[in-house]
């Protein structure tokens, strides 16, 4: 997919994690707490379930929170929605590629994200090389790689806000990592899924990728890559499929990101509000999956940071993106460029799959918090970068939010 992504690495051996001191141990606890799903938490079921399907992007239905005016938005575009779930998805004409950031549509496909073509989608091909310069900024040593830990399952008990996304693109279909994040507009009833720029929007040279879809605790029991597609739906996908309705990423990304080296990285963000593929019994995503994290937009200095997880589904080798892995580090600062933003980086093992995964540590209030989210990182899979969420990545979500306060 062209645009930046996390490492891919095919390098037979990989170096274990190295000591890292007490207050890492504590500080790795304490994220892996905040992601569990609290006492009043649902658990991974359909019963409260409308029995109806949802309706499709464009529909009636009275949880319909698209644009009302969608199908004709639609037919603005050049789009018959019928012939779009029938595969006129698939044509990929450069001129007809909906690029600018109103014209993003994703109208629901159900059942397309069948087990079969969740297994077929492959990771993200973009990496940045091994030797990343950053003598214009501010870039501290090198970390030391981390090996990524298998996260516990069930997931939906251990890492509720995470989960993986789903989307197409003129090379096939591909797959990313995401987090549900509290709503400022919604307390308590988020429907918004933070990732990666490059997970919805090709950047510089294309534009929005299509059928992106959220799906929540993927896999909740960690089975292998080859029994996926033998795996119960209700553990595969515990709380369905939630297709984006709406999705926004920087500007920055979308007018400078790009399929080689590091441009864009610093903006590589991405919020989606989303709606699910079948009813949910009138309940939003953070209350069926019963978490959320909080974004930090003025996160403590790096050198305050002692330390920072990084969550995600890696799917390159040796990894399959069947299954979820962390990696827990104190943090460093990478700078691509003097006139842009410092990233945060960390040692860690994972490949691709695991972009848009969220970044946690203790935000400015001294609580758990989500600070960034997967971007870049060499082909040797050593080490992560994420881009510091700044205003321009608070302007973008507060957009989000207020466009579907009440909802």
């Amino acid at each position: 997919m062209p645009s930046i992504r996390p490492p891919v690495s095919r390098r037979p051996g990989w170096r274990a994690l190295r000591p890292r001191g007490a207050g890492s141990a504590f500080a790795a606890v304490a994220l892996t707490a905040v992601l569990a799903v609290t006492a009043t938490a649902c658990g991974p079921t359909e019963d409260d379930a409308n029995p109806n399907p949802g309706v499709s992007a464009g529909g009636q239905g009275d949880r319909d929170i698209s644009l009302p005016d969608l199908d004709e938005r639609l037919k603005e575009l050049g789009i018959d929605v019928d012939k779009w779930k029938n595969g006129e998805w698939k044509d990929w004409n450069r001129d007809d590629w909906l690029r600018e950031a109103g014209d993003f549509v994703n109208p629901i496909i159900e059942d397309l994200w069948k087990p079969e073509r969740m297994g077929e989608a492959e990771e993200p091909q973009k990496t940045v090389p091994e030797d990343v310069s950053g003598d214009q900024g501010v870039t501290d040593p090198e970390p030391q790689p981390v090996q990524a830990k298998g996260v516990e399952t069930p997931y939906h008990e251990n890492a509720a806000p995470v989960g993986k996304v789903f989307f197409d693109g003129p090379k096939g279909s591909m797959v990313c990592s995401a987090t549900v994040v509290k709503d400022p507009a919604n307390p308590g009833k988020s429907n918004l899924v933070w990732t990666a720029g490059h997970c919805v929007h090709a950047g510089k040279d294309g534009g929005w990728f299509r059928n992106i879809a959220f799906v929540p605790s993927f896999n909740d029991n960690g089975v292998p890559d080859s029994q996926l597609k033998n795996t119960p739906r209700e553990e595969l996908m515990p709380y369905g499929v939630y297709w984006a309705n709406w999705a926004s990423t920087s500007k920055q990304w979308i007018s400078e990101g790009s399929a080689t080296g590091g441009n864009g990285a610093p903006y590589d963000y991405a919020v989606l509000h989303v709606k699910p593929e079948k009813g949910s019994g009138g309940k939003s995503l953070e209350e069926t999956v019963g978490a959320a994290l909080p974004v930090d937009f003025n996160a403590p200095a790096v050198n305050s940071i002692e330390s920072m997880g990084a969550w995600g589904y890696p799917a390159a080798p040796p990894y399959d993106g069947a299954k979820m892995f962390s990696c827990v580090d104190k943090p460093g600062r990478l700078s691509l460029s003097s006139s842009q933003p410092t990233m945060y980086r960390i040692g860690c093992t994972m490949t691709g799959g695991s972009s848009g995964g969220g970044w946690f540590a203790n935000g400015s209030d001294g609580k758990p918090a989500l600070v960034s989210n997967t971007s870049i990182g060499p082909v040797t899979a050593t080490w992560l970068a994420g881009p510091h969420l700044g205003p321009e990545a608070k302007g973008m979500f507060d957009e989000v939010s207020r466009k579907f306060a009440g909802e």
